[in-house]
């Protein structure tokens, strides 16, 4: 794909993901009214996330119809090796968003030949919209933004994600390893924005045993272009099954694999 085709994705996922925050902003100004139904342990769906979901697809489908499309909520579309693919989660931390707390995000990523090569996280709750890729640099409300520096755990803050999708046995020790190093762990509701915040130098690390592409493929590509450093998400089937995560500075990413234990 041209970088003139890249950049017209880039622009129209910019505006878009902020369209898509404002729709969602209104629901949850009514959330007490929402339908809300579980898909599972500890995970819910609300008609904001539907609803919301529907308005992205049906923007991108008419904007760029030669695209695949990936949502939580609907599924992908036929997809075929080396087409690109939308990737979205409409509403990233639907627990706090039910639950009145504004810890919720939209995430967009745009992936093709392999790389994820944008993508955008939205806050519209907290006023913060998040922005880039590999090559891009990484904006927050249009101002750049840079990971921190960090060559410890010591030195701040690290997301550390989990889902009943992986056992307590085979997380808890990774857990450990890092309030043993000294490291202080942070939980917010939203691995999008946990990671995006690592993008934006407020967080130094993330560590998660198992996470979905369109939880974090978008605040991935605001990492990649703030000069973070991130696992090989990618790698085999992840895409569409998810894969472990660790991302980081450059500095500090060797401490994060090996305290994870997924070098």
């Amino acid at each position: 794909m041209t970088t003139v085709e890249l950049d017209r994705r880039f622009e129209f996922a910019s505006a878009l993901v902020r369209e898509a925050g404002e729709v969602a902003l209104g629901f949850f100004h009514r959330v007490e009214t929402l339908t809300v139904s579980s898909k599972g342990l500890q995970d819910v769906v609300s008609e904001a996330d539907v609803e919301v979901e529907k308005l992205i697809r049906a923007r991108l489908d008419e904007a760029f119809p030669q695209d695949a499309f990936f949502g939580e909520e609907s599924g992908r579309s036929e997809f075929a090796p080396g087409q690109g693919i939308w990737v979205v989660d409409p509403i990233d931390g639907t627990q706090p968003f039910v639950n009145g707390m504004s810890g919720w995000c939209v995430s967009i990523a745009f992936v093709e030949g392999g790389r994820n090569r944008m993508g955008f996280v939205n806050a519209p709750a907290r006023g913060e919209l998040f922005a880039g890729g590999a090559g891009r640099g990484a904006t927050l409300n249009g101002r750049p933004i840079r990971v921190r520096s960090a060559t410890s755990v010591r030195e701040g803050l690290t997301a550390m994600g989990y889902s009943p999708r992986v056992p307590p046995v085979e997380f808890l020790p990774a857990f450990g390893r890092v309030l043993e190093a000294g490291g202080m762990f942070y939980r917010d509701g939203s691995g999008a924005l946990a990671l995006a915040y690592l993008a934006a130098g407020r967080l130094i690390g993330y560590i998660e045993p198992h996470i979905n592409s369109y939880d974090c493929l978008g605040a991935m590509g605001v990492i990649e272009g703030a000069g973070g450093q991130v696992s090989d998400f990618l790698a085999g089937d992840a895409l569409f099954k998810g894969n472990w995560l660790i991302a980081g500075s450059p500095e500090l990413y060797p401490q994060l694999a090996e305290l994870a234990g997924y070098e």
